[in-house]
């Protein structure tokens, strides 16, 4: 069983246990969320893909399918307004912002309507290697894995934030809410300082502000957004733990979760730092020396004796 499709059947049995909930309005949301999800998949990636043999239609798909999510939370949610309004805003941050900016790239450069984006090049590369056989139903495998992640363990922080009618915050919801900020603040921080570098140093090493701590640090501030709504999330997960089944709950706090797992998977291995640092180590001499020097993911002191 290859990667794409162990993650699909994860994601569904994670989906299956869920959907035994005891909660009328999270059953709902989660049944909607799920059709709609694979819906937009097939028509916006799977399809695409099978017409044009590119991955990167998955870019938009995800985003979309991720606003989606927001949306959801905001309309089905029968919990405190606030909160909900809040979640959901944040659901929708996230996904206009990298669909519209997927969008937007595509237009301009070609990608993904006309050529396709290095990382999945890349992991077409990696399957050819591995030696598959099915590389088509393998690339198709991962496109829909992030589907039903989103049917998944990806909506599953926001949807409890949405079912908790609870009016007052909790410390945990702050605690959440300040790792998003600061995650926002640094991701937007980091794609703004390797724009000024690079439009100054054509073909160098961004190793300033920011870069100078970690090789990829936009994508641990992707990664630390999707955490700040699993720790947000705490709250409405202990809530719901009188009127769950015992297997239930604790699928629920496990999804929760595997939010946060498989963005990290995702953004150092899958489509984020491993293939960005294949190619970078290729076009740039200095790469290599700056790998010695920084942290790949998490932020760190460089190591000036390296």
């Amino acid at each position: 069983m290859n990667f794409g499709t162990l993650l699909c059947v994860t994601f569904t049995l994670i989906w299956s246990v869920l959907v035994f909930t005891g909660n009328d309005t999270l059953l709902s949301m989660l049944l909607v969320n799920a059709g709609l999800q694979i819906m937009l998949f097939i028509l916006v990636a799977a399809v695409p893909y099978l017409k044009t043999g590119r991955m990167s239609y998955v870019d938009i798909a995800w985003p979309f399918g991720v606003a989606l999510i927001g949306v959801l939370i905001i309309v089905m949610g029968d919990g405190s307004l606030v909160r909900r309004v809040a979640v959901g805003a944040v659901y929708l941050l996230i996904g206009l912002r990298m669909g519209l900016g997927a969008v937007t790239m595509g237009m301009k450069t070609g990608v993904i309507f006309q050529h396709e984006f290095p990382r999945y090049v890349y992991r077409r590369m990696m399957l050819e290697q591995s030696g598959s056989s099915h590389i088509k139903a393998h690339s198709l495998a991962e496109i829909m894995a992030q589907g039903f992640a989103n049917a998944s363990v990806l909506a599953l922080p926001g949807f409890m934030l949405a079912v908790n009618a609870s009016d007052s915050v909790s410390w945990w919801e702050v605690a959440g809410l300040c790792i998003w900020l600061t995650a926002y603040a640094l991701e937007s921080t980091a794609d703004l300082q390797k724009l000024r570098f690079m439009a100054n140093n054509k073909g160098g090493v961004c190793n300033v502000g920011l870069w100078r701590f970690s090789r990829h640090p936009n994508y641990f501030a992707e990664w630390l957004v999707w955490t700040g709504l699993v720790v947000a999330a705490v709250p409405s997960w202990l809530a719901l733990a009188d009127s769950e089944a015992t297997l239930v709950w604790a699928v629920m706090g496990l999804g929760a979760l595997g939010a946060s797992a498989v963005m990290y998977t995702t953004l150092v291995y899958l489509t984020g730092a491993t293939p960005a640092e294949y190619y970078s180590v290729r076009k740039r001499p200095d790469y290599a020396r700056y790998q010695q020097q920084t942290n790949m993911f998490f932020p760190w002191f460089p190591r000036t004796g390296a």
